[in-house]
């Protein structure tokens, strides 16, 4: 069983809260160069960036960032990161793990565990992650997405509705306690009692990455507009490392844009 595996990072220029997103300045670096020298801090043989933009590529280029050109007419992410798979020539057993475009701040042990989570279930086609929701606040936040795993770490459902239902409000008893390192908490009856917050990191197996592109939509996908569950729904396993430390930030909007740039001049 292979241990190696591969970073793929998806870049388009298309977002509209934060227009030419993957360009955008960090500290001297486009942003997607950020992500791509996060990116290669793990144990991934090769780290490279599937785009379909001709200025992402070079700025890629002039980086010394590898990069592929990808169609433009790809409806989804997946689909771009299948094409890319068969650019690089990668085998139907190699591992490649989706990094987002927007986390220049991506930690990359969570990487690494996401590779190894699904090198060791061979009976999964995907690995993500995830972690407790310790901000009662975020329960009930459609944006933030939750995750329920049965007895071996392997995900039951995902849904922008907390899950499970606390139906005898067990919850609010719970007791949330931040420790003194700001991205870790705990709890008076331990973090295993709280929701999971799924965070959109993925590890595929270049086999099935590539059929999932005609795989057909979910019902529950469409609903949710949360793409992983056409995977369950086409009875696909997905294994879920849980992790202790909350993620990181994400660039979605200009605000968050900001934060990270004085991070990075600290």
């Amino acid at each position: 069983m292979t241990s190696s595996f591969t970073v793929l990072i998806p870049a388009r220029l298309a977002s509209t809260r934060l227009p030419n997103k993957p360009l955008a300045d960090i500290a001297g670096l486009p942003m997607i160069v950020r992500v791509a020298r996060q990116a290669t801090l793990s144990n991934a043989s090769q780290v490279v960036v599937a785009t379909d933009s001709l200025d992402v590529s070079a700025a890629c280029q002039a980086h010394q960032t590898a990069v592929v050109m990808t169609r433009a007419d790809h409806p989804s992410g997946s689909d771009r990161l299948a094409e890319a798979c068969l650019q690089l020539g990668l085998a139907d057993d190699a591992i490649v793990v989706n990094v987002q475009g927007d986390e220049p701040l991506i930690d990359p042990e969570l990487i690494n565990a996401v590779a190894a989570c699904l090198i060791a279930r061979p009976d999964c086609a995907m690995s993500t992650a995830a972690h407790a929701i310790t901000n009662e606040s975020e329960w009930h936040n459609p944006n933030i997405v939750k995750v329920v795993l049965d007895a071996k770490n392997t995900a039951l459902y995902f849904s922008r509705s907390l899950i499970p239902y606390d139906r005898d409000n067990q919850r609010t008893a719970l007791k949330i306690t931040p420790q003194a390192t700001p991205n870790k908490a705990s709890v008076s009856v331990g973090l295993a009692d709280l929701p999971l917050r799924h965070i959109g990191i993925y590890g595929y197996r270049v086999g099935f990455l590539k059929q999932f592109p005609s795989l057909t939509q979910a019902p529950i996908e469409q609903l949710e507009a949360l793409e992983q569950l056409r995977v369950l729904w086409h009875g696909e396993r997905i294994a879920v490392h849980v992790s202790e430390a909350i993620a990181g930030i994400g660039v979605d909007t200009p605000e968050d844009l900001e934060r990270v740039r004085a991070i990075f001049v600290r």
